[in-house]
């Protein structure tokens, strides 16, 4: 799978993520998270609303 950036992703419904996008960018934006504005805090909301709708982020690690 090629490597798809926040800029093409953020015209997706994030149910059309990839587990390992939604994973890498839930844990990019927590990383910076005290230096997000609203956009940002909103984006990140949305991202662990869509991981817990697939079973939470222990769902999208290997046995």
């Amino acid at each position: 799978m090629d490597h798809r950036d926040m800029t093409e992703l953020s015209m997706m419904a994030k149910k059309e993520w990839a587990d390992k996008e939604l994973s890498f960018f839930h844990h990019s934006l927590q990383q910076v998270a005290p230096y997000l504005n609203s956009e940002g805090l909103a984006i990140h909301r949305e991202i662990m609303k869509e991981i817990e709708e697939r079973g939470g982020l222990s769902a999208f690690m290997p046995d």
